[in-house]
C-alpha cells in the first residue's frame, strides 16, 4: 500500500469485526510511528493500548454511567464554544450523513443515544489505545500527538487494520482514572478504537465530504 492509498482508505471506522488483532503488529505500528515529527523531539504522545478483560472492564464502567446519564467529566472542550461558520456546518454535516446511513431520524432521540453509547463500546473494535500528555504540554505539543496519531491511523492502514480515533472517551475521564492506571499530572486526550472494519456496516460505507482545497488553501507566488 502507497501512502497514498493508505491516506484515501483511512476512515473513522464505527463498526468493527470481532477478529483479534496481532499485539506483534500493534508493536511494529508503534515502533515505527516513533519517528513522526515532534518540536525539538519532544515526543509528548504517551499511551495505554487494552484489549480483552482490561478493555472489556473499562466498557463496563463507563456504560453504566452513560445508561444512567451520569456526570460527565471532562478534562478540555472537545470542540470550541464559538466554533461556527464552515467549521460548524462540516461538523453537522457529516453527523447527519452518518445518522442518514444508520437510518436513524432526526427525531429519533433514543436511537441517536444508542450510537452515542456505542463510542463507548468502541464501536465493537478488540483493541482501544488511551492517549494522555502531561498536563503542562501547550497546544504545539497537542499538534505533535495528532501527527503521531495520523501515522499510526496509516501505518494500522498498511497493516490491514482500521481505526477510529475518539475524543468522545475524554467525556468520562473520571471512569478511566479509576480503571485504568494514567499519572493524575497527564490530561487524557483520546481514545483510538483499532480492528477490522466492517466491510458490509453502513456507517463505514457513507462519504465522507471534504472541503475543496479551493476553500482552505491559498497558493502566492506560483
Amino acid at each position: 500500500m502507497t501512502v497514498a492509498e493508505a491516506v484515501v482508505s483511512r476512515r473513522s471506522v464505527r463498526a468493527f469485526l470481532d477478529t483479534p488483532v496481532d499485539a506483534a503488529v500493534l508493536r511494529r505500528v508503534l515502533e515505527t510511528a516513533q519517528r513522526a515529527p515532534s518540536g525539538g523531539n519532544v515526543q509528548p504522545w504517551n499511551a495505554v493500548v487494552l484489549a480483552g478483560d482490561p478493555l472489556a472492564r473499562l466498557q463496563a464502567a463507563i456504560a453504566e454511567t452513560v445508561a444512567a446519564r451520569g456526570e460527565r467529566t471532562m478534562e478540555y472542550d472537545i470542540y470550541p464554544k464559538g466554533l461556527d461558520g464552515a467549521y460548524e456546518e462540516r461538523r453537522v454535516e457529516v453527523g447527519e450523513k452518518m445518522y442518514e446511513a444508520l437510518g436513524i431520524a432526526r427525531d429519533d432521540k433514543r436511537g441517536r443515544f444508542a450510537q452515542f453509547a456505542r463510542n463507548f463500546r468502541a464501536f465493537g473494535a478488540p483493541v482501544v489505545m488511551l492517549v494522555h500528555t502531561p498536563r503542562y504540554m501547550g497546544p504545539p505539543q497537542w499538534s505533535d500527538i495528532g501527527m503521531w496519531l495520523q501515522t499510526v491511523m496509516l501505518l494500522l492502514r498498511d497493516e490491514g487494520l482500521d481505526s477510529c480515533p475518539q475524543e468522545s472517551w475524554a467525556m468520562y475521564t473520571r471512569q478511566i482514572r479509576e480503571t485504568v492506571s494514567i499519572p493524575e499530572d497527564h490530561v487524557f486526550f483520546c481514545g483510538l478504537a483499532i480492528g477490522h472494519g466492517d466491510p458490509a456496516a453502513p456507517v463505514n460505507r457513507f462519504a465522507v465530504p471534504r472541503a475543496p482545497l479551493s476553500e482552505v488553501v491559498r497558493f502566492e507566488g506560483f
